[in-house]
C-alpha cells in the first residue's frame, strides 16, 4: 500500500468537511458533525462551520472568504466507513538512526544495550548513503502513522544529521533535528574529540539546518546533549551557553534507569560541579540545561525535589512508556507529574521503543498508568470526623504525598483515552513550541491533520470480500457511540487506519 510522497507546496485553498473529533482540554474530546473546515493556501484553518451543509460552502462561505469555487479543493470523511478528521500525532523523542534496530533489545537493560547495539549501528550512519536509506525510510513510516512533528535526536556525524533534516523538509513532516552531543562514556570510535569540537560540529549542523529552513517552519534544530553520563562537565557548561546565546530548544534523557542515576551521581558530585543539590536534575540545572525549551525524556524516577525544579525552569517530560518497559527501566507516573504541573508529551523512543507508532505509544500509556495505580494501596474508608481530624494535622505536603501513596485515588492514577490522546497531540505541541499552532482545529491553527477511517459497519458477522483485513483490527458493528469508536481505535487500531496525513495544509501521506 504505502505512501504517496509530494514535494510541491501548497497551492490551492482547502474545504474539509463532515466528522471532526480533538482534544478540547486533557479531560475532553471535542466531537463536530457536519461541520466545514476552511484552509486556505498557507495552510491555516480561517473559518469552522458547525451543522453546514456543504452545498453552502459555494453559495455563501467561499464569497465570504473571497475564495472562487475552482480555487477549492474539497475533502470529506466518509460516514459510511467510520472516518474522521483528527489532529496528527507528535512524537517527542526519537532517535532515527536506531530505526533498523527497532524490535530488538535482546534482555539488555539501558547501558548494557547502549554498548551492544546502539552506538555501533548510529556510528555506521556515517555513511551517506545508508543515512539516506535509514532516514528516509523513519520518516516515511512515521508519516504513514499519523506522525506529523517528530523531535529526532541524530548521530554526531554533521553531514548525516543535516542530511535528516533535508529529508525532513522535502517530505514536509516537521520536525527538531539535533546533532548528538557525546564526549565521553561511549566507544573511542563513537564520540567528541572534546568538549570544544562538540559544540563546534553543533553550531556548524545549526547552521546549516537555519539555512534550509529560515522560519523554522518545518524544520529546526535542536540542541541534544545525549545524556549526562557521556557529556563531560565541560561540554554541558558549553551548550549551556549556546541554548542561551540561542534561544534554541534543548533535548535530552533524565532518570530513566536506576543504574543510570547511581552512575550521575557518582560522575558529577555536587561539590565538584558547584550544584546546589546531588541529583540528576541538578546537574542539567547547574550547567543551563534545564530551559522552558527543554524536553526530558522518561523521568521515570524523579524526586519531589527535582519536579519542583523541572517545574520552576519551564522544562518539560516526554513519557515513553513502549522503551520503558522494553527495557525494564520503571513506570514513569504520569498523573503525577501532571498533578504537579508538569507539561507531557508522549514518545516512541525508537529503537528502545518497538513502534513507530504514537498510537501504540498512547495505548502503552493508558496501560503502564493502569501498573502504577496496581501499585498504589487501595483507599481506605473512615468516618467523616475522623477523616476531618487527620485532615486538620497533615501538612500540605504530607496530604499531597498521601494523595499519590496511600491510593485514596487509585483510579486517579490511571489515564483515560481522552488524556493519551491528549498528551498525543496537544501536549507534544506544548514541548515541541507549537502551542496553539498544532494539535487541534481552531480558527488560527494550522492544519496538521490525519484522516481515520475505521471501515464499514460490520453486517451478519460478514465482511464484503477482503476489504476489512485492509482496513485494519477495528471492528465496528453500528451501535457504538462516537467515544466508543475513538477507544476501539485507541486500543485496536494502527497505521491501516490512517487514510490521510497533512502537514501545514500539505498532503504527505496517502495510503491506497
Amino acid at each position: 500500500m504505502g505512501s504517496q510522497e509530494q514535494t510541491t507546496l501548497v497551492t490551492q485553498n482547502q474545504l474539509f468537511y463532515g466528522t471532526f473529533i480533538y482534544p478540547k482540554t486533557l479531560t475532553d474530546l471535542e466531537y463536530l458533525h457536519s461541520t466545514a473546515v476552511a484552509v486556505d493556501q498557507h495552510g491555516i484553518i480561517v473559518a469552522i462551520e458547525r451543522d453546514y451543509d456543504i452545498s453552502q460552502a459555494t453559495s455563501t462561505l467561499f464569497p465570504r472568504l473571497g475564495w472562487a469555487p475552482s480555487s477549492v479543493t474539497i475533502h470529506s470523511s466518509s460516514a459510511s466507513h467510520n472516518q474522521f478528521f483528527f489532529p496528527g500525532f507528535i512524537d517527542t523523542h526519537l532517535h532515527a538512526p536506531q530505526y533498523p534496530n527497532v524490535g530488538i533489545f535482546g534482555s539488555s537493560t539501558l547501558l548494557d544495550w547502549l554498548e551492544t547495539y546502539t552506538f555501533p549501528l548510529e556510528a555506521s550512519l556515517s555513511d551517506p548513503a545508508k543515512g539516506r536509506t535509514v532516514y528516509n525510510r523513519v520518516i516515511r513510516k512515521t508519516l504513514s502513522h499519523g506522525t506529523t512533528c517528530a523531535a529526532y535526536y541524530a548521530t554526531k556525524d554533521v553531514t548525516t544529521t543535516n542530511l535528516l533534516a533535508d529529508l525532513c523538509l522535502r517530505a514536509g513532516q516537521r520536525a527538531l533535528v539535533g546533532r548528538v552531543c557525546m564526549d565521553q562514556l561511549s566507544p573511542k570510535y563513537y564520540r567528541d574529540a572534546s568538549a570544544a569540537d562538540s559544540v563546534a560540529a553543533t553550531r556548524e549542523s545549526i547552521t546549516y539546518i537555519q539555512s534550509i529552513d529560515p522560519t523554522g517552519a518545518i524544520v529546526r534544530p535542536v540542541i541534544t546533549p545525549r545524556f549526562a553520563p557521556s557529556c563531560s562537565a565541560p561540554l554541558m557548561a558549553e551548550l549551556g551557553k549556546l541554548a542561551a546565546e540561542t534561544g534554541l530548544p534543548v533535548q535530552t534523557h533524565i532518570s530513566e534507569n536506576e543504574g543510570e542515576i547511581a552512575m550521575v551521581k557518582e560522575m558529577f558530585p555536587a561539590k565538584k560541579i558547584g550544584a546546589k543539590g546531588d541529583t540528576y536534575t541538578h546537574v542539567y540545572d547547574t550547567f543551563g540545561l534545564l530551559t522552558d525549551k527543554t524536553i526530558l525524556a522518561h523521568g521515570v524516577h524523579l524526586s519531589e525535589e527535582e519536579v519542583e525544579i523541572i517545574k520552576a525552569r519551564g522544562s518539560k517530560v516526554s513519557h515513553c512508556p513502549c522503551s520503558n518497559s522494553a527495557l525494564t527501566s520503571g513506570a514513569a507516573r504520569v498523573r503525577w507529574l501532571l498533578e504537579r504541573g508538569i507539561e507531557v508529551g508522549l514518545g516512541t523512543d525508537m529503537s528502545g521503543g518497538y513502534s513507530p507508532s504514537v498510537l501504540e505509544v498512547a495505548r502503552q500509556a493508558a496501560l503502564v498508568s493502569r501498573h502504577v495505580a496496581m501499585g498504589c494501596a487501595p483507599a481506605i474508608k473512615e468516618s467523616k470526623a475522623e477523616e476531618e481530624s487527620k485532615l486538620e494535622k497533615e501538612s500540605k505536603a504530607e496530604k499531597e504525598s498521601k494523595a499519590n501513596k496511600d491510593g485514596i485515588d487509585r483510579e486517579r492514577a490511571k489515564l483515560t483515552v481522552e488524556e493519551v490522546l491528549y498528551l498525543a497531540t496537544k501536549g507534544g505541541a506544548e514541548l515541541v513550541g507549537m502551542k496553539g499552532k498544532v494539535g487541534g482545529f481552531e480558527v488560527g491553527m494550522e492544519w496538521d491533520a490525519q484522516l481515520i477511517g475505521l471501515g464499514r459497519d460490520v453486517v451478519d458477522g460478514e465482511y464484503e470480500g477482503e476489504e476489512k483485513e485492509e482496513e485494519g483490527n477495528v471492528d465496528v458493528f453500528g451501535w457504538e457511540s462516537w467515544p466508543n469508536k475513538v477507544a476501539k481505535w485507541v486500543y485496536n487500531g494502527d497505521d491501516r487506519n490512517t487514510r490521510k496525513v497533512w502537514v501545514k495544509g500539505r498532503l504527505v501521506h496517502e495510503r491506497k
